[in-house]
């Protein structure tokens, strides 16, 4: 029987990752590197892949993504190699008010792939705030708010900094999370989330504009998950760049084909 796929998971590995400062982020990441074996391929695989991560691990970047699965590939005679790395990167952020710097964690993964499906995927979640609408609309004061995690995940014709894409995130939310708060921060927030409500259905159409007025990205889905302060489930909406297409207004050309 051949096998679709052989490979390893949940490798926990340290790696460096370049910044957009222009420095390196040591940070561990959890690995899934997976290929399409020949069939009458008997040799074992795992150290293949660890040697080569072991040779990569010190600047895990876009541009090496590719060199390292080549590399898999051609040592394991594979039809194709796959590879999803997925690690925690810290920014460091000031508040909004007092301008007090801390260190805000977000997770990244970076998916790649050679061979069949040959492509690379840029994800990121980003924390934050989300202020009900019609909770505010209803209430003679206040409005019930809750903390969500948006994840976007991109295909792009050029190279795009993990940095810029949170940045893009946190500018279609309700407001935005930070790490340290003082009172004057506390109070900036409160009432910018206030001033801001939105529902998950519109953060996430919010961000899939954002992200469509970018030429250099051409596919992507955005999810967002609120975890809800007055009820036991979360709230969830989904949206990815082919619904942008099939929402389009046709042209008489388009409509005769």
């Amino acid at each position: 029987m051949k096998l679709k796929t052989v490979g390893i998971k949940n490798i926990r590995y340290p790696v460096k990752v370049r910044e957009k400062s222009g420095g390196l982020q040591d940070t561990v990441a959890s690995i899934m590197l997976q290929v399409n074996l020949p069939r009458d391929y008997r040799e074992t695989c795992v150290s293949t892949f660890l040697a080569v991560l072991n040779k990569y691990q010190e600047e895990m970047s876009v541009s090496i993504f590719s060199k390292l699965l080549q590399e898999i590939k051609d040592q394991l005679q594979a039809n194709s190699a796959h590879l999803e790395m997925t690690f925690p990167y810290f920014l460091e952020k000031k508040a909004p008010v007092t301008k007090t710097p801390g260190l805000m964690e977000y997770t990244c993964r970076f998916t790649g792939g050679i061979g069949e499906g040959e492509d690379f995927i840029l994800s990121v979640w980003v924390p934050s705030t989300t202020l009900c609408p019609c909770s505010k609309e209803i209430s003679q004061y206040g409005a019930h708010n809750q903390r969500a995690e948006i994840n976007l995940n991109i295909k792009s014709k050029s190279f795009i900094w993990v940095e810029d894409l949170i940045s893009l995130v946190e500018s279609g939310v309700s407001c935005e999370v930070y790490s340290i708060l003082k009172r004057p921060d506390e109070k900036f927030v409160t009432e910018q989330a206030y001033n801001n409500p939105m529902f998950v259905e519109d953060v996430v159409r919010k961000v899939a504009e954002l992200v469509h007025a970018r030429p250099d990205i051409y596919w992507f889905s955005v999810g967002v998950e609120s975890f809800e302060s007055i009820h036991k489930h979360s709230a969830y909406a989904f949206v990815d760049s082919s619904c942008l297409i099939e929402d389009a207004p046709y042209n008489d050309d388009q409509q005769k084909s």
